[in-house]
């Protein structure tokens, strides 16, 4: 077991990153997390997109702002053509247009470039598990954003894996899930949904449970970052 959790063999990354010098620094930083092997370092989304291909790295550490083929991009490419490399986003932007483009490009973690070591050693650890990570900025990015203007569910999603079925559209139910889908993305407790909806706690609880369930979300960061990436949550 490694120090942040990944059984068996190391992690491989590609550092993605058009500054020089912020590049070498990370592939430097990351070569001091036991249980991280860096496979390639690439200057822009092009490069790692080919890296990626390559080597087929568990987990990219991706820039969003490079030349040519920016990070949204290159993450949209990645996840579309290597399903089996996860992206973490590390970048110094978090305003609502870069968070939700990159998380809906198929990005799994973001991470502003002031994370710290263990914090890009503990994202890049659970991205390779299949698990998101949202540093807590984003998270109250993305919170802003959906009490500044809630969005309009988009077409239901599909169901995670031995589900019934996804969260229900609007009026589907009497109580739909999409409804406290969408107050979780705004950040409200589950005492505040029972109040919002005239529910009890009880009731609110066992439809968060099974929106977690359904949406693969273990926890309400990733319940979040579901409702932004299927457009169930939108700052306009």
């Amino acid at each position: 077991m490694t120090e942040f959790g990944m059984p068996g063999e190391p992690v491989t990354v590609v550092v993605a990153d058009d500054q020089s010098a912020v590049r070498e620094g990370l592939v430097l930083l990351l070569g001091t997390l036991p249980g991280i092997v860096v496979a390639g370092q690439a200057a822009d989304g092009h490069a790692a997109v080919g890296l990626v291909a390559e080597t087929r790295p568990q987990v990219v550490l991706m820039d969003l702002n490079m030349p040519g083929c920016d990070g949204v991009t290159a993450t949209s490419r990645i996840t579309a053509e290597y399903p089996g490399t996860r992206v973490v986003v590390l970048t110094t932007y978090a305003d609502d247009e870069s968070i939700i483009g990159a998380l809906r490009a198929g990005a799994l973690g973001y991470l502003t470039k002031d994370a710290t070591r263990a914090e890009i050693g503990r994202a890049i650890a659970a991205a390779a598990a299949g698990q998101a990570v949202l540093d807590p900025s984003v998270q109250q990015t993305l919170l802003n954003a959906a009490v500044r203007a809630p969005g309009q569910a988009g077409p239901a999603p599909a169901a995670a894996a031995g589900q019934p079925g996804g969260p229900t559209a609007a009026g589907a139910s009497p109580l739909p899930e999409v409804d406290v889908l969408r107050l979780i993305a705004q950040g409200q407790s589950n005492r505040e949904i029972a109040r919002t909806l005239f529910v009890s706690e009880a009731t609110v609880k066992t439809h968060v449970n099974r929106i977690f369930a359904k949406t693969g979300s273990r926890d309400r960061a990733q319940a979040i970052r579901y409702a932004y990436t299927h457009r169930y949550a939108d700052p306009g």
